[in-house]
């Protein structure tokens, strides 16, 4: 048995006890920690920066991510609780029908 297949062995294990020793559930404990250990070990990896080529335009080597609402924030724009309901929204489609079947409004002056 290798290092990895032992680390999965003992994670599931320690699941299994975790959820109260239930009976019919080791492929789902084993799953659950095969992805576990392999994330562990893909930790490294995923620390490490990536190789980019600046003369690729797809890739933003050199430019920062914007800030998006961090920048909002700091100019206090963002909503606060005053600002819930203030919102306008089209009307649902049974009001657009209901408003349609219904017709215009009665104009007094059209009656004479």
């Amino acid at each position: 048995m290798d290092h990895h297949e032992q680390r999965v062995r003992e994670r599931a294990y320690r699941i299994w006890q975790q959820q109260g020793c239930p009976d019919g559930q080791a492929e789902t404990h084993w799953e659950l920690a095969e992805e576990l250990v392999a994330i562990e070990e893909s930790h490294d990896q995923t620390l490490k920066p990536v190789d980019r080529d600046p003369e690729d335009p797809t890739i933003a080597a050199d430019r920062p991510e914007p800030a998006g609402p961090a920048a909002n924030a700091a100019a206090g724009e963002l909503p606060t609780l005053t600002d819930i309901g203030e919102q306008t929204y089209p009307p649902s489609r049974e009001a657009a029908q209901a408003a349609r079947s219904s017709g215009p409004p009665d104009d007094p002056d059209s009656a004479r």
